[in-house]
């Protein structure tokens, strides 16, 4: 049989195989290459476990539709399908030991598992809010939530003071309970995590009164960190082993700190690029003119030239959001929104017919009626 990773071919069937060909298939391989039907063959064993993992994936749908669309690397390190490499040299005994019970195996080579020992403690996750200014040019800030800390009265270990905590019998200290199960390859070794210990291979009899054996009480907290310039809303930051104690004695688990952003009153931001509608006049639009504009690093000179129109964009390079964990920055987007006056006095209305008379323009003629009349009072 070549060495070959493709599961259909290890088994012999087409892609479009039905279960009862996979089945078929699967027995009439199961025989050829039982250990127990070749024991003059050293490889009889590994080339069993091919076809037994094989077997195993195809069986069932939805691993088979995993299979299909990423190959064999969507079972390796985890299962992510993200170009894991899987190669029956290396990863088989992973996906073996996952599928048929590791050292329980009927075949051997599983990897025991030693003490369980207490568990990781949750990671926890809270927000924090950030000015928009903060979170354009970083900051330090601090985030202040409940969670379970080690118990001072115990020393983590969730025992009396003056008593300890002593070896599960049911499970020896592994933390786990092994069961034999029949399955088409003979008798296989399930486990699962101890009842009496709840995993953790130790038993309390005499509980902390403080903490009641969890060896973690629930208490606020406070943490201070920096946040990195160019956050935004919906950013996370990792504090390393601030989430919650674990269970006696167990490490922390992490905090996320999601990033929420407050609104600014001026700009919008666009990636790293800051944007602001600037209103001009009509008269500022077409003859020019110098303008102080305030950005967030200060005062600029903003030059808008004769002439300029709607729309009309400028561009302040390096005055915008620095590249979060990079070099740069974005840029300020100015865009200048012409404002077409209303609500002209007689004089202003008059000055702009003869700037339409001298350019040659068509414009509506003065408004005469009694109700325009009655307008131009009221102005």
């Amino acid at each position: 049989m070549s060495d070959t990773t493709d599961f259909y071919e290890l088994l012999g069937v087409k892609r479009n195989a039905s279960d009862d060909d996979l089945k078929k298939a699967y027995r009439a391989k199961a025989r050829e290459l039982h250990p127990d039907a070749n024991p003059d063959d050293p490889t009889a064993e590994e080339r069993f476990k091919r076809v037994s993992v094989a077997y195993e994936v195809l069986r069932d749908p939805e691993k088979r539709q995993r299979y299909d669309q990423f190959g064999a690397a969507a079972f390796a390190n985890g299962g992510g399908g993200g170009g894991a490499d899987f190669g029956f040299g290396g990863g088989l005994g992973d996906i073996f030991e996952a599928f048929f019970g590791g050292a329980g195996s009927p075949f051997g080579g599983g990897r025991s598992r030693g003490p369980a020992g207490p568990p990781r403690g949750q990671d926890m996750e809270v927000v924090a809010d950030l000015e928009f200014e903060h979170a354009v040019f970083g900051t330090e800030t601090e985030v202040t939530l409940r969670q379970p800390v080690a118990c001072d009265s115990c020393n983590s270990t969730g025992a009396a003071p003056g008593t300890s905590a002593s070896t599960c019998s049911t499970c020896e200290g592994t933390g786990e309970v092994r069961q034999i199960r029949n399955s088409l390859l003979g008798q296989m070794v399930t486990s699962a995590p101890c009842g009496r210990c709840r995993g953790m291979g130790m038993t309390i009899e005499t509980p902390c009164p403080t903490c009641r054996g969890e060896g973690r009480r629930t208490e606020e907290r406070t943490y201070t960190f920096t946040v990195p310039a160019g956050v935004d809303t919906g950013s996370g930051i990792r504090l390393t082993g601030r989430g919650a104690a674990g269970p006696r004695g167990g490490p922390n688990g992490n905090l996320i700190v999601h990033i929420r952003v407050k609104a600014h009153p001026r700009f919008e931001r666009h990636g790293i690029d800051l944007v602001h509608v600037l209103d001009i006049s009509m008269a500022q639009a077409a003859l020019g003119v110098h303008l102080p504009f305030e950005t967030l690093d200060g005062s600029e000179d903003l030059v808008i030239p004769p002439g300029s129109q709607n729309g009309r964009v400028f561009r302040l390079r390096g005055r915008g959001v620095p590249q979060l964990n990079g070099r740069g920055r974005g840029d300020l987007i100015v865009q200048i929104n012409v404002v077409i006056p209303t609500g002209m006095s007689k004089a202003e209305d008059e000055i702009l017919r003869r700037f339409a008379d001298e350019r040659g323009e068509m414009v509506s003629p003065p408004d005469k009626s009694l109700l325009g009349k009655i307008k131009s009072a009221f102005r």
